[in-house]
């Protein structure tokens, strides 16, 4: 499958031992970009060999975690718009293109793929599972209410960004909640977020790497230090929900890149 980008954008792949479902996710994408990147954390199975096969530029991330892996591609990325999707068949590379055209139109800064409006196959099954969903929910409720906001799924890893915005912001999470770390900082500087419906697949094979009742206190922890930081007026304040845009705000425009 091809997709075709009037803008060119970068995609991140984050993984580590991911030997039984790398491939698949990268022959889905390998023709979407000529920037495809695969961060590893270190693999010990096939992980790299695949990547490359694929034809990927392969990084190491400093072992730290997802947020590290992120961070470490984000760097390294070639063009203005930058797609991050995990490595375990979860994602649809279908959706990539919803994700993308809000921004290449001008109209977000930040695309996020909601598993609420597309539906999940990760979130009833177990306990763990419940766990993560209700604590989801209860997230991104906080985070609405802070900012005034009314998404619908700020954790999810399947998202696109524009890549000035995204190194602008400072991320500074190395796990997983720097998923929600930045879409929280991209409120509070006032930055334009959309959301558009993806579903969410049960893994296709591996283990996941997130174990969510240990990481709880990290998520409590990030939510908190960023919800009590004031607002920015770096740039002009928006009306923030998915429909209502703010045309004040400077668009993103191919001559700009």
């Amino acid at each position: 499958m091809t997709t075709k980008s009037r803008i060119p954008f970068s995609i991140v792949v984050p993984t580590r031992n991911e030997e039984e479902t790398l491939g698949e996710v990268l022959a889905h994408t390998q023709d979407m970009t000529d920037d495809l990147i695969v961060v590893d954390g270190h693999s010990t199975d096939k992980t790299v060999e695949i990547a490359k096969a694929y034809g990927a530029r392969v990084l190491q991330d400093h072992g730290r975690g997802k947020g590290d892996a992120l961070r470490v591609g984000l760097e390294q990325v070639r063009h203005s718009i930058v797609v991050f999707m995990d490595a375990d068949g979860s994602h649809d590379p279908q959706d990539i293109s919803k994700l993308v055209a809000p921004i290449t139109a001008g109209d977000a800064d930040l695309v996020i793929g909601s598993r609420m409006l597309g539906g999940s196959e990760e979130m009833y099954g177990t306990l763990a599972e419940l766990v993560r969903m209700i604590g989801g929910i209860t997230i991104t409720l906080v985070i609405n209410f802070r900012f005034g906001a009314r998404f619908t799924d700020y954790q999810n890893g399947f998202r696109a960004i524009r890549t000035d915005v995204a190194r602008t912001i400072e991320l500074t999470s190395n796990l997983s909640t720097i998923e929600q770390e930045m879409a929280m900082k991209c409120l509070r500087h006032g930055y334009r977020i959309e959301e558009r419906a993806a579903h969410e697949y049960r893994r296709k094979g591996g283990e996941s790497k997130i174990e969510v009742i240990p990481l709880a206190p990290r998520y409590l922890w990030n939510l908190i230090s960023e919800l009590i930081r004031p607002r920015t007026a770096r740039v002009p304040s928006v009306v923030i929900s998915s429909h209502q845009l703010d045309p004040k705000i400077p668009r993103l425009t191919e001559e700009g890149r």
